[in-house]
């Protein structure tokens, strides 16, 4: 083999590696970004769904959404049960029934709490009777239509199948009744909060019930909150909130959009939300 020989088969080597590149190359690069793009689908949805979970089991009119400095918060009040209470009604116990007029310390269910395990007590979770987000019958006030912080509630099997026993301590006065007889066990504030400078969305649990919302990771902190991730690369979010009406669903609607190595999804998700109190 000659010198000329070896040059022509190395040139005519690199120029048939070249085109095998041209047709391989591209393949590769776009199985590459469609992954991406899956991974970054499957973790946005993810996160939208958790949220939602969150939405649709919280307290009826508890929802609230606020921005500060490029950073949206949505802040809801997360419940653990419900139940119907006894009112006073004229075949009804006195001393079952839930005393408006008063401080009570004591009444039945006439419809159970059923995901919690009985005999249950707790001075970390609340009661929540008509909470109608308005000043006055707002739950976030920690007045009227929601046990103080602190408040011990126990709930124990009655004498039928469907109704508990529950005990306040200190006894509480709740202003308004629920006219379907709801009362809801509380377990405390959710927040999410969404930086897009920093690119995350978290969720916080753990701090006490505040009038004013808080938007800052910091203000969460420094009242006891545990953080978690739902979602990193956060590029935007939007979180709007409308409150609807007793014959109207409330509706949530989230947005967030996800950008990795020049990749771009955005996903939208709408939740409905009972709020008859």
């Amino acid at each position: 083999m000659t010198l000329v020989e070896l040059v022509v088969t190395i040139a005519v080597g690199s120029v048939v590696v070249a085109f095998m590149a041209l047709f391989i190359v591209g393949p590769l690069n776009s199985y590459t970004a469609q992954t991406r793009r899956a991974d970054l689908v499957d973790e946005a949805d993810g996160a939208l769904r958790f949220m939602a979970r969150d939405l649709r089991s919280a307290l009826p009119n508890s929802v609230r959404v606020s921005s500060s400095g490029g950073v949206t918060a949505l802040e809801l009040l997360a419940t653990l049960d419900g139940a119907r209470y006894q009112d006073g009604g004229p075949l009804a116990s006195a001393a079952l029934a839930l005393d408006f007029t008063q401080a009570d310390g004591a009444f039945a269910t006439t419809v159970p709490f059923t995901q919690v395990t009985l005999p249950w007590t707790s001075s970390s979770a609340y009661l929540a009777i008509y909470n109608v987000g308005v000043t006055g019958a707002s739950a976030y006030d920690l007045t009227n239509v929601i046990t103080p912080a602190g408040t011990t509630i126990t709930i124990a099997a009655g004498a039928t199948a469907n109704q508990n026993l529950v005990t306040l301590s200190p006894a509480f006065k709740f202003a308004w009744a629920s006219p379907g007889h709801r009362v809801y066990l509380v377990s405390g504030p959710v927040t999410y909060l969404c930086d897009a400078a920093a690119g995350t969305l978290k969720r916080y649990s753990g701090y006490t019930i505040s009038s004013t919302q808080p938007v800052a990771a910091a203000t969460l902190t420094a009242a006891g909150a545990a953080a978690g991730s739902l979602a990193t690369d956060v590029a935007a979010c939007q979180f709007s909130y409308a409150s609807g009406t007793a014959q109207r669903n409330a509706l949530a609607t989230l947005t967030l959009q996800l950008t990795r190595s020049s990749e771009t999804v955005a996903l939208l998700h709408q939740v409905q939300m009972v709020n008859t109190p």
